[in-house]
């Protein structure tokens, strides 16, 4: 892994960029922009504009690595190109944002309280093709929709046994068990959370540094011990449904995490905004999630 960016991800001040839309949720994120499905066609279509408004995005003046650390990358995103240089290295040489991937290939069926990913048979062949591209990390996602012991416990260990295979590849996981905002009981879910994530990264060998990506917790300051554990790079958190205002809110009472926000990051952008409106919109974003970021 680049020590650089290694150390850049320790010790910087910012948030991560989650700019990894998939297939599933494109239509949404374009039509929270401003672009209706009856303007496009097909797969290819959707994701060229998807791909238009992310590079809108980190091209602009205001998106940078005084504020931004990192940005998560859909595949789709990885393999095209941002003024002629690959998406990764742009990120990288001309911004000092530092690149990740998602690598997850959806959800299962929910079952026991929780949807595990979808398997990743050809993972190791993406992480190739992901190194060689410059990206630092990945990121991968289930999702905890019940207060389920047994449940909880088969996401966590999933999560690492991929998190493993990630590591083997010479590449930092985000390791993103997400609480879902409407489970009944999110704080009990967030208890049995945390003791398994304690569980397993007391077990990881030395020298193998994971991300953690987390629903912001009921309980102010809950994670902390997370935040200062040596196995850990940074805990970050997901906005999950919650505007941007209240993202950031419970996030700055948080210290030790910063975001990872995606929706709540691109909340009034348009594709119909002028380059100074989409600018000055995307700045004050950018500025509001860095600043909770940094408490």
């Amino acid at each position: 892994m680049n020590a650089d960016q290694l150390a850049r991800m320790r010790t910087g001040r910012g948030f991560i960029a989650a700019l990894d839309q998939s297939g599933g949720s494109t239509p949404k994120a374009l039509r929270l922009y401003g672009i209706g499905e009856s303007e496009y066609s097909g797969e290819n279509q959707m994701f060229d504009l998807m791909h238009r408004m992310r590079a809108r995005m980190v091209t602009s003046k205001e998106f940078d690595g005084t504020r931004v650390l990192g940005a998560i990358l859909f595949e789709g995103t990885m393999d095209r190109d941002m003024e002629g240089v690959g998406s990764a290295e742009y990120l990288w040489t001309r911004k000092m944002v530092v690149p990740f991937l998602k690598v997850d290939k959806g959800l299962a069926d929910e079952a026991d309280g929780v949807q595990l990913m979808k398997p990743m048979p050809d993972l190791e062949a993406l992480l190739a093709r992901a190194r060689e591209k410059g990206v630092f990390g990945t990121k991968m996602r289930s999702v905890i929709k019940q207060a389920s012991a047994s449940g909880i416990r088969g996401v966590v260990a999933q999560q690492f046994l991929e998190g493993r295979r990630i590591l083997g590849a010479d590449l930092v996981p985000i390791i993103e068990p997400e609480v879902d905002i409407h489970c009944p009981d999110k704080s009990v879910a967030e208890s049995l959370l945390k003791a398994e994530l304690l569980a397993e990264l007391d077990n990881q060998a030395p020298g193998l540094p994971v991300m953690l990506k987390l629903t912001l917790p009921e309980i102010d300051g809950f994670y902390a011990d997370l935040v200062a554990h040596p196995a850990v790079v940074r805990v970050v958190a997901l906005s999950g449904g919650y505007s941007r205002d209240e993202s950031n809110a419970r996030l700055a009472r948080n210290n030790g995490v910063i975001a990872s926000f995606s929706r709540a990051l691109t909340e009034g952008l348009s594709a119909g905004q002028s380059d100074a409106e989409f600018d000055a919109a995307l700045g004050a974003s950018i500025q509001s999630i860095y600043d909770a970021s940094i408490t």
